[in-house]
């Protein structure tokens, strides 16, 4: 009869483990993007100002343009903006929308309503309001209004909202700062990547009914 010692099973174990069955380090996983949504935020050369890819690391994947089940209940054609949960809805037929991925400013947060796209532009100068330029004195040069560009803050699209014939101030526009998605951003409308903006931009008309609802009222699931 062979006495084994807890010693010696200790270093059993020990020799044991050091032969191969120590713990694997953790290595992160990067999620796996689609080739469909590469192609989605892809470069647009085409564009008046060439607009590169978007960094999807920067962007949450939930706010990715993709078709959801409608939980607005509007008619086909309506764009919604849900300022509490980031995201702008286009009403289609058969129950579906389109959902874009928005960023929301402070000026984003101070109307909601039902308005009209009165007018829509392709790359559009961005002319900060007096009131904008008096908080910050470097915005000054452009009091009569930014040139287009990758940098102005209209990015590569603008819809603008009027009610009763009367502009909002409401804009839908484009950015290059993919990381403002899905965030209170500290200026600005509603705000969607430059790719999503031009999607939305082809796809609506002037004359097109906007619903915006308050942060505190977002659609039924």
């Amino acid at each position: 009869m062979i006495e084994i010692s807890r010693r010696t099973v200790v270093a059993g174990f020990g020799a044991f483990a050091a032969a191969g069955c120590q713990a694997v380090p953790e290595v992160p996983v990067t999620p796996t993007i689609s080739p469909q949504v590469t192609a989605m935020y892809g470069p647009r050369p085409e564009e008046r100002f060439p607009i590169p890819a978007v960094d999807l690391s920067k962007i949450e994947p939930e706010f990715y343009r993709r078709e959801v089940l409608d939980p607005t209940g509007e008619r086909p054609g309506t764009i919604v903006v849900d300022t509490a949960s980031r995201y702008l809805y286009l009403v289609r037929e058969d129950g579906r929308a389109l959902r874009y991925g928005i960023g929301v400013g402070r000026a984003g947060f101070s109307w909601s309503g039902t308005a009209i796209i009165r007018r829509k532009q392709e790359w559009p100068t961005w002319t900060p309001p007096a009131e904008m330029i008096a908080r910050d004195p470097d915005l000054e040069p452009y009091r009569e209004g930014m040139e287009p560009s990758l940098s102005n803050p209209l990015g590569a699209r603008a819809l603008y909202l009027y009610q009763n014939g009367q502009d909002t101030l409401y804009r839908l526009h484009g950015t290059q700062e993919a990381y403002s998605i899905g965030r209170a951003v500290s200026s600005g409308c509603v705000r969607l990547i430059n790719q999503d903006v031009i999607d939305l931009y082809d796809r609506v008309p002037v004359g097109t009914r906007v619903v915006v609802l308050p942060p505190d009222d977002p659609p039924a699931a």
